[in-house]
């Protein structure tokens, strides 16, 4: 196999248009969404959201980690493949060409709004990296990071005038099958994000 293709994503901006609390009034579930791709920008936006440095000396990301462990991983479902961010450098590194978004969807129970949102964020986790230093505790630990990433991914959506919703509902094993995920690896989060079909 060859070198996988590697993007460097456009800066993000940290100063937006909406308020904190106009983006916490705003935020609603979403599941309708039209069919519209997003842009290089908007798909940076998101991952730096999720994952994001915004400190480079000590490495601090948009959401707390146990630590400082970072056991999250991500990746984007897109209509022009499936990626793993990188956020050393901000960069996402494509892993297939592949539109999977149909299959993506039926792996989730069938839930028609996945293959129509424009992409879909997937937050995985490697336990082992925070259950090394803390023992059981630490899958605590992990399913927390998960939800504070989950929150800034829907609430940077808001601000971008976007739709998300969280899905729980996913038949692991085959998910995991689909994204080729290596074995480490367990999907905690999925949530698809597009234009609201208001």
């Amino acid at each position: 196999m060859g070198e996988k293709m590697v993007i460097k994503l456009p800066q993000p901006k940290i100063i937006g248009k909406v308020s904190l609390e106009q983006t916490l009034s705003k935020r609603r579930s979403i599941r309708r969404y039209i069919n519209k791709n997003f842009t290089q920008e908007q798909v940076s936006q998101l991952l730096w959201s999720a994952q994001g440095i915004t400190e480079p000396r000590m490495r601090f990301r948009t959401a707390p980690s146990a630590g400082a462990l970072y056991p999250m991983e991500i990746y984007l479902v897109a209509h022009n493949g499936l990626y793993h961010y990188i956020p050393d450098g901000h960069k996402i590194e494509k892993l297939s060409d592949r539109d999977i978004r149909r299959e993506f969807s039926g792996a989730c129970g069938g839930q028609r709004f996945i293959a129509e949102a424009s992409i879909s964020i997937v937050i995985s986790a490697v336990y082992e990296r925070v259950t090394g230093r803390y023992g059981k505790r630490g899958i605590r630990y992990v399913d927390m990071e998960a939800g504070h990433i989950a929150q800034n991914i829907h609430l940077q959506a808001v601000a971008m005038d976007l739709g998300s919703v969280s899905v729980g509902a996913f038949d692991d094993a085959a998910v995991e099958k689909l994204l080729n995920l290596p074995k480490d690896h367990r999907v905690i989060y999925i949530i698809p994000v597009g234009y609201s079909a208001k």
